[in-house]
């Protein structure tokens, strides 16, 4: 059976340069979640919420190849991040970010199959943030983004490229910071990261 890459299938999405701001529309896709809050790099809540979502990514994908005839590649992690008050949504201080980890799920892939993949992790592993998953539809439309190539904390001229685009194009934010992490970061070097950072648009009133 052929194997689905969606990153393929939805390549205007999934491949932004960072040369340029790209406007694009997204459409409304399916995919687990987890929220939470505090530092992403030392939240033991965030690393749970990760390992929880991969997992049953993963378990999905077999369900779904093995009962279902239906191959693909499990797709990448990806992260909204916002604060209460978004002025301070600061990247030298994360202790009061909060964040939705995410993983986008193919279209054919149902809730039944989400819970089915759910009860079997569950049998094999106790994680903390299994209860906390949901899933959900995101329906962002038209947004705006660019990718970053390095470290994470490194990101704010590519934000500041990406907010200058928007702003002289006469767009408001409508939604959520958003990223998507390409690489794996446990075997990838701080300097090839790739990380494509989005945010959703309205014409400005």
């Amino acid at each position: 059976m052929p194997k689905i890459d969606f990153k393929r299938k939805y390549k205007d999405l999934y491949k932004p340069t960072p040369k340029k701001v790209s406007f694009v529309e997204v459409p409304k896709l399916n995919y687990l979640k987890i929220d939470g809050e505090g530092d992403p790099n030392t939240s033991q809540e965030y690393k749970d919420s990760i390992e929880t979502l991969m997992s049953v990514s993963y378990k999905t994908k077999f369900i779904m190849k093995k009962e279902h005839q239906n191959d693909y590649v499990v797709m990448p992690l990806e992260g909204l991040w916002w604060s209460d008050d978004m002025d301070n949504l600061s990247t030298y201080d994360k202790l009061n970010w909060k964040w939705t980890s995410l993983i986008m799920q193919p279209d054919f892939v149902k809730e039944k199959h989400i819970k089915q993949a759910k009860e079997k992790v569950s049998e094999k592993k106790n994680l903390s943030s299994l209860d906390k998953m949901e899933f959900i539809e995101l329906d962002e439309g038209l947004s705006a983004q660019i990718l970053h190539i390095g470290p994470y904390a490194d990101e704010g001229p590519s934000v500041e490229k990406l907010h200058k685009a928007i702003e002289e194009n006469s767009y408001d934010f409508n939604g959520l910071h958003h990223e998507i992490y390409l690489n794996d970061i446990r075997r990838t070097a701080p300097e090839k990261l790739k990380t494509i950072i989005r945010q959703p648009l309205k014409k400005k009133s």
